[in-house]
């Protein structure tokens, strides 16, 4: 099944852009993708718990973004 990881402007309501992957671990492959074609500067990126890896959110911060991770606690 194809899955998809897209990038949401909540403030217009918008889908900025997708990338598709074929399972759900493969988000942390496809995330990359998406925000590299994406501009960053000044925006808040969120991302659950699956996109909490150093090289996601450091290349968010390289773009000029803040982020805000999604934990679930047990």
């Amino acid at each position: 099944m194809a899955l998809r990881v897209s990038a949401w402007a909540n403030e217009s309501h918008l889908v900025l852009g997708q990338e598709a992957t074929e399972e759900k671990f493969n988000e942390i492959t496809a995330i990359p993708k998406l925000l590299a074609l994406l501009e960053l500067e000044g925006c808040i990126v969120t991302i659950d718990a699956m996109g909490r890896q150093r090289n996601i959110t450091k290349q968010i911060i390289d773009q000029g973004g803040d982020y805000s991770i999604g934990l679930i606690g047990v």
